[in-house]
């Protein structure tokens, strides 16, 4: 069984703030030394839009 997929709506402030957020999120996680790939993933495509 699939799961469901959620679609969100955010205008340019939302966006700004989430994108901003993961940012944040990815420069923790690369002064821990872990991956960033997922953080990575959210970026690009929210980014795109």
């Amino acid at each position: 069984m699939k799961k469901p997929r959620y679609y969100i709506t955010l205008n340019s402030e939302e966006t700004r703030l989430v994108l901003r957020s993961l940012i944040r999120m990815k420069n923790r996680l690369i002064q821990e030394g872990r991956y960033t790939d997922c953080v990575d993933e959210l970026i690009a495509k929210i980014a795109a839009k």
